[in-house]
């Protein structure tokens, strides 16, 4: 029995020009397209109108040159969170967890929250814990701190002025230049801490999962000021850094592996 074949053409100039607006880091324009893919300027003003129309691309006005647009960045959390982060994530997370005594959480970076993926509890009888799937305030504590860090300056610094500055505690953040000053000092430290800024009596450090160029994601570990305090803090600064790499350099060993093979 003959193979049926289909092709559509228009589908596959669209996805070639997704291709490469992705991976350039200063967006294309029309002409440039056009030029790359050897395809009419009409051709591709056509295919990137309707893209931007669905949200998939945007342009930069200014520049007249496209980038990816959101509609594309929560198909890719959606695909990103069915992936392989979870099974990846898991013992490292078990590890730590065992190491420190504390609950951990693995999260990613959803619209303007952090959306949970992924918890291992504490054995404790009182312990912080929230189920995957539950959202938390991006610019409350340490984990938002750490997922604005992975964008770019002026991204990061747009958000925290359209969304504002809650004072959940009188320890909270609610200056913005000071908060964005912590988000760079996270950066550069590799993790971030919150010692009662979103809940009185509990304190969380957080670090990046820095695997792909999806949407930003982070392990943190989360308890009370009774059981960790100051002493524990300085451990589980060190131990959240291991266990972050690891899960980096996992998960970006699974991700090749996945894309390694392009049509």
């Amino acid at each position: 029995m003959k193979k049926l074949t289909y092709s559509a053409p228009s589908v596959k100039k669209a996805f070639k020009i997704l291709h490469l607006i992705t991976n350039s880091s200063t967006g294309l324009g029309v002409s440039d397209l056009s030029k790359q893919l050897k395809i009419g300027k009409s051709t591709v003003h056509g295919i990137t109108a309707a893209l931007e129309e669905m949200g998939v691309l945007v342009r930069d006005r200014l520049h007249k040159k496209y980038h990816v647009g959101y509609t594309l960045l929560e198909l890719g959390r959606k695909a990103y969170a069915k992936m392989d982060l979870k099974d990846v994530a898991r013992k490292p997370m078990e590890r730590l967890m065992e190491e420190v005594g504390e609950t951990v959480f693995l999260g990613v970076l959803n619209g303007d929250h952090v959306t949970i993926l992924d918890v291992v509890e504490s054995p404790n009888e009182m312990k912080i814990t929230s189920p995957p799937g539950t959202k938390l305030p991006l610019l409350a504590g340490a984990t938002g701190r750490i997922l604005l860090g992975q964008l770019e300056k002026e991204k990061a610094k747009e958000i925290v002025q359209r969304m504002g500055l809650t004072r959940y505690t009188s320890r909270s953040l609610i200056d913005p230049k000071r908060f964005l000053k912590a988000v760079g000092k996270a950066t550069e430290l590799g993790y971030a801490i919150d010692d009662e800024e979103y809940i009185l009596g509990v304190r969380a450090i957080a670090a990046p999962i820095q695997a792909t160029s999806l949407p930003p994601a982070a392990i943190w570990v989360v308890g009370f000021t009774s059981t960790l305090d100051n002493k524990k803090m300085e451990v589980v600064c060190s131990e959240i850094q291991k266990t972050a790499q690891e899960i980096n350099h996992s998960f970006k060993t699974v991700i090749n592996g996945v894309f390694s093979v392009q049509g």
